[in-house]
Protein backbone atom coordinates (compact mmCIF):
# COMPACT_ATOMS: atom_id res chain seq x y z
CA UNK A 1 0.00 0.00 0.00
CA UNK A 2 2.80 2.42 0.89
CA UNK A 3 4.43 1.70 -2.46
CA UNK A 4 1.29 2.75 -4.37
CA UNK A 5 0.98 5.90 -2.29
CA UNK A 6 4.55 6.83 -3.21
CA UNK A 7 3.83 6.19 -6.92
CA UNK A 8 0.70 8.34 -6.80
CA UNK A 9 2.61 11.11 -5.08
CA UNK A 10 5.30 10.95 -7.77
CA UNK A 11 2.70 11.12 -10.52
CA UNK A 12 1.06 14.09 -8.81
CA UNK A 13 4.44 15.74 -8.44
CA UNK A 14 5.16 15.21 -12.16
CA UNK A 15 1.90 16.90 -13.11
CA UNK A 16 2.44 19.79 -10.73
CA UNK A 17 6.04 20.58 -11.58
CA UNK A 18 7.21 20.86 -15.17
CA UNK A 19 4.59 18.74 -16.94
CA UNK A 20 2.79 19.48 -20.19
CA UNK A 21 -0.46 18.43 -21.84
CA UNK A 22 0.12 17.25 -25.40
CA UNK A 23 -2.98 16.96 -27.61
CA UNK A 24 -1.96 14.80 -30.59
CA UNK A 25 -3.65 15.53 -33.92
CA UNK A 26 -2.59 12.44 -35.85
CA UNK A 27 -4.64 9.25 -36.27
CA UNK A 28 -4.45 8.61 -32.52
CA UNK A 29 -6.79 11.53 -31.78
CA UNK A 30 -10.30 10.39 -30.83
CA UNK A 31 -11.95 13.73 -31.70
CA UNK A 32 -10.01 16.12 -33.90
CA UNK A 33 -12.79 18.70 -34.09
CA UNK A 34 -13.31 19.07 -30.36
CA UNK A 35 -9.52 19.27 -29.91
CA UNK A 36 -9.64 22.66 -31.65
CA UNK A 37 -12.34 23.69 -29.20
CA UNK A 38 -10.07 22.69 -26.32
CA UNK A 39 -7.24 24.82 -27.76
CA UNK A 40 -9.62 27.77 -28.15
CA UNK A 41 -10.98 27.28 -24.61
CA UNK A 42 -7.42 27.27 -23.22
CA UNK A 43 -6.79 30.61 -24.93
CA UNK A 44 -9.85 32.06 -23.20
CA UNK A 45 -8.09 31.25 -19.91
CA UNK A 46 -5.28 33.61 -20.97
CA UNK A 47 -2.85 30.74 -21.38
CA UNK A 48 -0.55 30.48 -24.41
CA UNK A 49 -0.82 27.29 -26.47
CA UNK A 50 1.94 25.93 -28.72
CA UNK A 51 0.69 24.75 -32.11
CA UNK A 52 3.24 22.17 -33.27
CA UNK A 53 3.07 22.47 -37.05
CA UNK A 54 3.51 19.15 -38.86
CA UNK A 55 4.24 17.35 -35.59
CA UNK A 56 1.83 14.44 -35.35
CA UNK A 57 -0.75 16.13 -37.56
CA UNK A 58 -0.43 19.61 -36.06
CA UNK A 59 -0.61 18.86 -32.33
CA UNK A 60 -1.16 21.29 -29.46
CA UNK A 61 0.96 21.55 -26.32
CA UNK A 62 0.41 23.57 -23.16
CA UNK A 63 1.76 23.73 -19.61
CA UNK A 64 -0.05 21.25 -17.42
CA UNK A 65 -3.01 22.37 -15.35
CA UNK A 66 -5.47 19.95 -13.82
CA UNK A 67 -8.43 21.80 -15.35
CA UNK A 68 -6.93 21.26 -18.85
CA UNK A 69 -6.69 17.52 -18.30
CA UNK A 70 -10.22 17.47 -16.89
CA UNK A 71 -11.60 19.32 -19.91
CA UNK A 72 -9.96 16.87 -22.32
CA UNK A 73 -11.61 14.01 -20.44
CA UNK A 74 -15.01 15.74 -20.43
CA UNK A 75 -14.89 16.43 -24.17
CA UNK A 76 -13.44 13.02 -25.06
CA UNK A 77 -10.30 14.54 -26.57
CA UNK A 78 -7.19 12.36 -26.59
CA UNK A 79 -4.23 13.78 -24.70
CA UNK A 80 -0.91 12.81 -23.14
CA UNK A 81 0.74 14.18 -20.01
CA UNK A 82 4.47 14.51 -20.70
CA UNK A 83 7.39 15.72 -18.60
CA UNK A 84 9.33 18.91 -19.08
CA UNK A 85 12.22 16.85 -20.48
CA UNK A 86 9.91 15.16 -22.99
CA UNK A 87 8.46 18.51 -24.04
CA UNK A 88 11.97 19.88 -24.64
CA UNK A 89 12.77 16.79 -26.66
CA UNK A 90 9.73 17.45 -28.85
CA UNK A 91 10.73 21.11 -29.32
CA UNK A 92 14.31 20.15 -30.18
CA UNK A 93 13.04 17.69 -32.77
CA UNK A 94 10.87 20.39 -34.29
CA UNK A 95 13.70 22.94 -34.26
CA UNK A 96 16.07 20.67 -36.20
CA UNK A 97 16.94 22.23 -39.58
CA UNK A 98 16.28 18.89 -41.20
CA UNK A 99 12.65 18.74 -40.01
CA UNK A 100 9.71 20.28 -41.82
CA UNK A 101 8.14 21.39 -38.55
CA UNK A 102 7.80 24.58 -36.52
CA UNK A 103 6.10 26.02 -33.45
CA UNK A 104 3.44 28.71 -33.56
CA UNK A 105 2.42 30.30 -30.29
CA UNK A 106 -1.33 30.87 -29.95
CA UNK A 107 -1.72 33.89 -27.70
CA UNK A 108 -5.26 35.25 -27.75
CA UNK A 109 -8.59 33.74 -28.66
CA UNK A 110 -9.99 35.37 -31.82
CA UNK A 111 -13.39 37.05 -31.74
CA UNK A 112 -15.53 35.32 -34.37
CA UNK A 113 -18.42 36.60 -36.48
CA UNK A 114 -20.59 34.71 -38.94
CA UNK A 115 -22.41 36.72 -41.62
CA UNK A 116 -25.89 35.23 -41.87
CA UNK A 117 -29.53 36.41 -41.92
CA UNK A 118 -31.14 36.41 -38.49
CA UNK A 119 -34.15 34.46 -39.83
CA UNK A 120 -33.80 30.71 -40.38
CA UNK A 121 -32.25 29.60 -43.68
CA UNK A 122 -33.43 26.49 -45.56
CA UNK A 123 -29.89 25.05 -45.46
CA UNK A 124 -27.20 24.51 -42.88
CA UNK A 125 -23.77 26.15 -42.67
CA UNK A 126 -20.71 23.94 -42.22
CA UNK A 127 -18.84 26.59 -40.23
CA UNK A 128 -21.59 27.23 -37.68
CA UNK A 129 -22.09 23.46 -37.40
CA UNK A 130 -18.45 22.83 -36.58
CA UNK A 131 -18.11 25.87 -34.32
CA UNK A 132 -21.08 24.68 -32.28
CA UNK A 133 -19.80 21.10 -32.20
CA UNK A 134 -16.30 22.20 -31.14
CA UNK A 135 -17.87 24.54 -28.53
CA UNK A 136 -16.23 27.64 -29.99
CA UNK A 137 -18.36 30.79 -29.42
CA UNK A 138 -19.34 33.11 -32.27
CA UNK A 139 -21.70 36.00 -33.03
CA UNK A 140 -24.16 36.05 -35.92
CA UNK A 141 -24.05 39.37 -37.72
CA UNK A 142 -25.70 40.64 -40.90
CA UNK A 143 -26.23 43.81 -42.89
CA UNK A 144 -27.04 46.07 -39.95
CA UNK A 145 -23.88 45.27 -38.01
CA UNK A 146 -21.66 45.73 -41.06
CA UNK A 147 -23.34 48.93 -42.17
CA UNK A 148 -23.04 50.27 -38.61
CA UNK A 149 -19.28 49.56 -38.73
CA UNK A 150 -19.30 46.85 -36.06
CA UNK A 151 -16.91 44.57 -37.98
CA UNK A 152 -13.93 46.10 -36.20
CA UNK A 153 -14.98 44.25 -33.03
CA UNK A 154 -14.07 40.92 -34.64
CA UNK A 155 -10.83 39.22 -35.65
CA UNK A 156 -12.37 36.63 -37.97
CA UNK A 157 -15.35 36.80 -40.31
CA UNK A 158 -17.07 33.91 -42.06
CA UNK A 159 -19.24 34.06 -45.18
CA UNK A 160 -21.06 30.97 -46.44
CA UNK A 161 -24.07 30.33 -48.67
CA UNK A 162 -24.52 34.00 -49.54
CA UNK A 163 -25.18 35.75 -52.85
CA UNK A 164 -23.50 39.15 -52.88
CA UNK A 165 -24.70 39.93 -56.41
CA UNK A 166 -28.29 40.60 -55.31
CA UNK A 167 -29.79 37.70 -57.29
CA UNK A 168 -31.16 35.75 -54.29
CA UNK A 169 -28.89 32.80 -54.86
CA UNK A 170 -30.14 32.16 -58.39
CA UNK A 171 -32.97 30.13 -56.85
CA UNK A 172 -35.64 31.91 -58.91
CA UNK A 173 -36.47 29.10 -61.34
CA UNK A 174 -37.06 26.36 -58.75
CA UNK A 175 -37.99 28.17 -55.56
CA UNK A 176 -39.60 31.53 -56.35
CA UNK A 177 -43.02 30.27 -55.13
CA UNK A 178 -41.63 28.92 -51.84
CA UNK A 179 -42.42 30.92 -48.69
CA UNK A 180 -38.78 31.02 -47.55
CA UNK A 181 -37.68 32.54 -50.88
CA UNK A 182 -40.41 35.20 -50.82
CA UNK A 183 -39.70 36.01 -47.17
CA UNK A 184 -35.97 36.36 -47.85
CA UNK A 185 -36.66 38.71 -50.77
CA UNK A 186 -38.91 40.89 -48.60
CA UNK A 187 -36.34 41.01 -45.81
CA UNK A 188 -33.47 41.88 -48.15
CA UNK A 189 -35.45 44.61 -49.90
CA UNK A 190 -36.46 46.08 -46.53
CA UNK A 191 -32.83 46.04 -45.40
CA UNK A 192 -31.75 47.83 -48.59
CA UNK A 193 -34.34 50.57 -48.06
CA UNK A 194 -33.39 50.87 -44.39
CA UNK A 195 -29.81 51.67 -45.36
CA UNK A 196 -30.72 54.06 -48.16
CA UNK A 197 -30.33 51.80 -51.21
CA UNK A 198 -32.86 51.38 -54.00
CA UNK A 199 -31.70 47.84 -54.83
CA UNK A 200 -30.49 44.82 -52.88
CA UNK A 201 -27.51 44.54 -55.23
CA UNK A 202 -26.42 48.05 -54.22
CA UNK A 203 -26.63 47.16 -50.52
CA UNK A 204 -24.63 43.97 -51.08
CA UNK A 205 -21.97 45.94 -52.94
CA UNK A 206 -21.72 48.23 -49.92
CA UNK A 207 -21.35 45.13 -47.73
CA UNK A 208 -18.52 43.57 -49.76
CA UNK A 209 -16.70 46.88 -49.93
CA UNK A 210 -16.85 47.23 -46.15
CA UNK A 211 -15.61 43.66 -45.77
CA UNK A 212 -12.78 44.46 -48.16
CA UNK A 213 -11.81 47.43 -45.98
CA UNK A 214 -12.01 45.18 -42.91
CA UNK A 215 -9.54 42.75 -44.47
CA UNK A 216 -7.28 45.54 -45.65
CA UNK A 217 -7.11 46.83 -42.09
CA UNK A 218 -5.95 43.48 -40.73
CA UNK A 219 -9.05 41.29 -40.55
CA UNK A 220 -9.30 37.60 -41.42
CA UNK A 221 -11.94 36.51 -43.94
CA UNK A 222 -13.02 32.92 -44.54
CA UNK A 223 -15.63 32.11 -47.19
CA UNK A 224 -17.21 28.92 -48.51
CA UNK A 225 -19.65 27.89 -51.23
CA UNK A 226 -21.31 30.73 -53.18
CA UNK A 227 -19.91 33.43 -50.87
CA UNK A 228 -16.55 32.94 -52.61
CA UNK A 229 -17.27 33.71 -56.26
CA UNK A 230 -20.23 36.06 -55.68
CA UNK A 231 -18.02 38.17 -53.41
CA UNK A 232 -15.53 38.77 -56.22
CA UNK A 233 -18.24 39.14 -58.87
CA UNK A 234 -19.89 41.88 -56.80
CA UNK A 235 -16.58 43.72 -56.40
CA UNK A 236 -15.86 43.52 -60.12
CA UNK A 237 -19.37 44.72 -61.06
CA UNK A 238 -19.31 47.97 -59.09
CA UNK A 239 -21.48 50.47 -60.99
CA UNK A 240 -22.70 47.77 -63.43
CA UNK A 241 -26.21 46.27 -63.40
CA UNK A 242 -25.82 42.49 -63.70
CA UNK A 243 -29.30 41.64 -62.29
CA UNK A 244 -32.29 40.85 -64.47
CA UNK A 245 -35.73 42.37 -63.81
CA UNK A 246 -37.07 39.58 -61.55
CA UNK A 247 -34.33 40.50 -59.07
CA UNK A 248 -34.29 44.29 -59.14
CA UNK A 249 -37.14 45.51 -61.36
CA UNK A 250 -35.17 46.43 -64.50
CA UNK A 251 -33.08 44.59 -67.11
CA UNK A 252 -29.39 43.86 -66.71
CA UNK A 253 -26.90 45.96 -68.65
CA UNK A 254 -26.35 44.12 -71.97
CA UNK A 255 -22.72 45.28 -71.91
CA UNK A 256 -22.12 44.16 -68.33
CA UNK A 257 -19.48 41.56 -69.20
CA UNK A 258 -17.03 43.95 -70.79
CA UNK A 259 -17.51 46.49 -67.98
CA UNK A 260 -16.28 44.17 -65.21
CA UNK A 261 -13.17 45.40 -63.42
CA UNK A 262 -11.08 42.42 -62.31
CA UNK A 263 -8.56 44.69 -60.59
CA UNK A 264 -11.01 45.06 -57.69
CA UNK A 265 -11.31 41.34 -56.88
CA UNK A 266 -9.45 39.22 -54.34
CA UNK A 267 -9.07 35.89 -56.13
CA UNK A 268 -10.48 35.69 -59.66
CA UNK A 269 -9.98 37.37 -63.02
CA UNK A 270 -11.08 37.03 -66.65
CA UNK A 271 -14.24 35.16 -65.67
CA UNK A 272 -17.46 35.33 -67.66
CA UNK A 273 -20.88 35.92 -66.16
CA UNK A 274 -23.72 33.44 -66.68
CA UNK A 275 -26.34 35.75 -68.19
CA UNK A 276 -29.45 33.58 -67.87
CA UNK A 277 -31.26 34.17 -64.53
CA UNK A 278 -32.69 30.64 -64.80
CA UNK A 279 -29.31 28.93 -64.42
CA UNK A 280 -27.97 27.92 -61.03
CA UNK A 281 -24.53 29.44 -61.68
CA UNK A 282 -23.26 33.00 -61.44
CA UNK A 283 -20.19 32.70 -63.67
CA UNK A 284 -17.75 30.21 -65.17
CA UNK A 285 -15.48 30.37 -62.10
CA UNK A 286 -17.18 27.28 -60.70
CA UNK A 287 -16.85 23.81 -62.18
CA UNK A 288 -20.41 22.57 -62.70
CA UNK A 289 -21.16 18.95 -61.69
CA UNK A 290 -21.54 17.68 -65.24
CA UNK A 291 -18.34 19.34 -66.37
CA UNK A 292 -16.39 17.91 -63.43
CA UNK A 293 -17.14 14.34 -64.45
CA UNK A 294 -16.24 12.92 -61.03
CA UNK A 295 -18.14 10.52 -58.77
CA UNK A 296 -18.50 10.43 -55.01
CA UNK A 297 -16.32 7.81 -53.35
CA UNK A 298 -14.57 6.90 -56.59
CA UNK A 299 -12.41 9.70 -57.99
CA UNK A 300 -13.69 12.90 -56.35
CA UNK A 301 -10.84 13.73 -53.97
CA UNK A 302 -8.64 16.76 -53.52
CA UNK A 303 -5.07 16.89 -52.27
CA UNK A 304 -3.47 19.36 -49.88
CA UNK A 305 -0.11 20.84 -50.82
CA UNK A 306 2.87 20.46 -48.52
CA UNK A 307 4.55 23.71 -47.46
CA UNK A 308 7.73 24.52 -45.60
CA UNK A 309 6.78 25.03 -41.97
CA UNK A 310 9.81 27.16 -41.22
CA UNK A 311 9.58 29.36 -44.33
CA UNK A 312 5.86 29.28 -45.16
CA UNK A 313 4.13 29.09 -41.76
CA UNK A 314 0.81 30.59 -42.87
CA UNK A 315 -0.15 28.00 -45.51
CA UNK A 316 1.37 25.32 -43.27
CA UNK A 317 -1.04 26.33 -40.48
CA UNK A 318 -4.00 26.39 -42.84
CA UNK A 319 -3.29 22.88 -44.16
CA UNK A 320 -2.62 21.04 -40.87
CA UNK A 321 -4.29 17.64 -41.07
CA UNK A 322 -3.99 13.94 -40.39
CA UNK A 323 -4.78 13.25 -44.06
CA UNK A 324 -3.42 14.95 -47.17
CA UNK A 325 -6.07 13.43 -49.44
CA UNK A 326 -9.61 14.60 -48.67
CA UNK A 327 -12.86 13.44 -50.19
CA UNK A 328 -14.53 16.03 -52.37
CA UNK A 329 -17.89 17.64 -51.70
CA UNK A 330 -20.17 19.80 -53.77
CA UNK A 331 -21.93 23.13 -53.30
CA UNK A 332 -23.44 25.87 -55.37
CA UNK A 333 -19.80 26.77 -55.86
CA UNK A 334 -17.84 23.51 -55.69
CA UNK A 335 -14.37 24.43 -56.92
CA UNK A 336 -12.50 27.07 -58.86
CA UNK A 337 -11.08 26.85 -62.38
CA UNK A 338 -7.36 27.33 -61.93
CA UNK A 339 -6.97 29.38 -65.11
CA UNK A 340 -9.28 32.05 -63.64
CA UNK A 341 -7.31 32.46 -60.39
CA UNK A 342 -5.01 35.46 -60.07
CA UNK A 343 -1.28 34.82 -60.15
CA UNK A 344 -0.62 36.05 -56.61
CA UNK A 345 -3.20 33.70 -55.06
CA UNK A 346 -1.88 30.62 -53.27
CA UNK A 347 -3.55 27.30 -54.11
CA UNK A 348 -3.43 25.08 -51.01
CA UNK A 349 -5.63 22.21 -52.20
CA UNK A 350 -6.64 21.01 -55.64
CA UNK A 351 -8.55 18.30 -57.47
CA UNK A 352 -5.63 17.41 -59.70
CA UNK A 353 -7.47 15.22 -62.20
CA UNK A 354 -9.49 18.20 -63.47
CA UNK A 355 -7.14 21.09 -62.57
CA UNK A 356 -9.61 22.47 -60.05
CA UNK A 357 -8.57 24.54 -57.03
CA UNK A 358 -10.55 23.68 -53.90
CA UNK A 359 -8.79 25.69 -51.18
CA UNK A 360 -7.06 29.02 -51.85
CA UNK A 361 -5.56 31.83 -49.82
CA UNK A 362 -4.37 35.39 -50.30
CA UNK A 363 -3.24 38.60 -48.67
CA UNK A 364 -4.93 41.97 -48.99
CA UNK A 365 -3.44 44.97 -47.24
CA UNK A 366 -2.74 43.99 -43.64
CA UNK A 367 -5.21 41.11 -43.64
CA UNK A 368 -5.80 37.65 -45.08
CA UNK A 369 -8.58 35.78 -46.83
CA UNK A 370 -9.25 32.09 -47.53
CA UNK A 371 -11.78 30.62 -49.97
CA UNK A 372 -12.91 26.98 -49.63
CA UNK A 373 -15.09 25.49 -52.37
CA UNK A 374 -18.14 23.38 -51.54
CA UNK A 375 -20.92 23.49 -48.97
CA UNK A 376 -20.41 20.72 -46.38
CA UNK A 377 -17.29 18.50 -46.16
CA UNK A 378 -19.33 15.52 -44.91
CA UNK A 379 -22.40 15.87 -47.13
CA UNK A 380 -21.41 15.27 -50.74
CA UNK A 381 -24.38 17.00 -52.37
CA UNK A 382 -26.47 18.98 -49.90
CA UNK A 383 -29.97 19.94 -51.00
CA UNK A 384 -32.24 22.76 -49.85
CA UNK A 385 -34.14 21.89 -46.64
CA UNK A 386 -32.09 18.74 -46.00
CA UNK A 387 -31.26 17.89 -42.41
CA UNK A 388 -27.93 19.28 -41.18
CA UNK A 389 -24.91 17.01 -40.81
CA UNK A 390 -24.52 15.33 -37.41
CA UNK A 391 -20.87 15.90 -36.56
CA UNK A 392 -21.06 13.33 -33.79
CA UNK A 393 -20.73 10.91 -36.69
CA UNK A 394 -17.66 12.69 -38.10
CA UNK A 395 -15.41 13.73 -35.18
CA UNK A 396 -12.26 13.13 -37.23
CA UNK A 397 -13.32 14.82 -40.47
CA UNK A 398 -10.23 16.11 -42.35
CA UNK A 399 -12.46 18.34 -44.49
CA UNK A 400 -13.86 20.09 -41.43
CA UNK A 401 -10.39 20.40 -39.92
CA UNK A 402 -9.46 22.89 -42.65
CA UNK A 403 -12.20 25.21 -41.41
CA UNK A 404 -10.91 25.05 -37.85
CA UNK A 405 -7.33 25.73 -38.92
CA UNK A 406 -8.61 29.09 -40.12
CA UNK A 407 -10.32 29.73 -36.78
CA UNK A 408 -7.00 29.54 -34.90
CA UNK A 409 -4.94 31.36 -37.53
CA UNK A 410 -5.58 34.87 -36.11
CA UNK A 411 -4.26 33.75 -32.71
CA UNK A 412 -0.87 32.64 -34.02
CA UNK A 413 2.54 34.19 -33.56
CA UNK A 414 5.80 32.45 -34.44
CA UNK A 415 7.57 31.23 -31.33
CA UNK A 416 11.27 32.00 -30.92
CA UNK A 417 13.26 28.86 -30.35
CA UNK A 418 15.85 28.61 -27.56
CA UNK A 419 19.46 28.83 -28.65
Amino acid sequence: MKRWIVILLLVGSLKSFGAYVLIPMDESQSNHLKAYGIAYWMLTKEVNVDWLLNYRGGSFMVKYLQQFENECVIRNVSYEVISDAQANQVLNEIASPSSNMDVMKLEKHPRIAVYSPKSKQPWDDAVTLVLSYAEIPYDVIFDDEIMYNELAKYDWLHLHHEDFTGQYGRFYRNYRHFPWYQQQQREYEASARKHGYSKVSHLKLGIVQRIKSYVGSGGFLFAMCSATDTYDIALSAEGVDICESMFDGDPADPSAQRKLDYRKTFAFENFELVASPFEYEFSNIDNQPGARGLKEGQDDYFALFQFSAKWDPIPTMLTQNHSQIIKGFMGQTTGFKKELIKGDVLVMGETRSISEAKYIHGIFGKGFWTFYGGHDPEDYQHFVSEEPTDLNLHPNSPGYRLILNNILFPAAKKKKQKT
